[in-house]
């Protein structure tokens, strides 16, 4: 038997504004909230419309907050349809003010990307052209040289 990833959990400072930074910049849902009984408040599980069943991200109350350092190149990835929504993605971390890296394309299979931090100080990535998720034809052109 393979196992399968099914969620990733992130011990977070602020648990409110973590689910709103998940909910609202990357559009995920909530799609389960408990109290828990062994740290101190809700825990949450977020999921991207249709995922549900396949993969969640969790936050838990009460980490220190992530302190990543310069060479910490740990994030959370999402792809998205197209370049220029990798943009606004960008744009909208300039706008909350924690926009990490600005748009730039990298080699394969990295794709064209940007990457915010979310209010914890994790590295959440937009991707556009990664052989992963929406994007994915783009990044198969791209190795193909078309």
């Amino acid at each position: 038997m393979t196992p399968r990833i099914t969620h990733i959990a992130l011990h977070v400072a602020d648990l409110e504004a973590c689910a709103a930074f998940y909910r609202e910049v990357c559009g995920l849902r909530e799609v389960h909230a408990r109290d828990s009984q062994d740290l101190p408040g809700r825990v949450v599980w977020l999921a991207a419309p249709g995922q549900e069943r396949s993969f969640v991200i969790v936050l838990l109350p009460g980490g220190p907050g992530h302190h990543g350092g310069e060479r910490d190149f740990s994030h959370i990835g999402f792809a998205v349809e197209t370049r220029d929504a990798v943009d606004a993605m960008a744009e909208e971390g300039r706008r909350r003010g924690c926009l990490a890296l600005a748009p730039k394309q990298d080699e394969y299979p990295a794709g064209y990307f940007c990457v915010l931090l979310d209010p914890d100080g994790t590295a959440v990535e937009f991707s556009h052209g990664q052989p992963l998720g929406p994007g994915a034809e783009a990044a198969d052109r791209q190795v193909l040289g078309e």
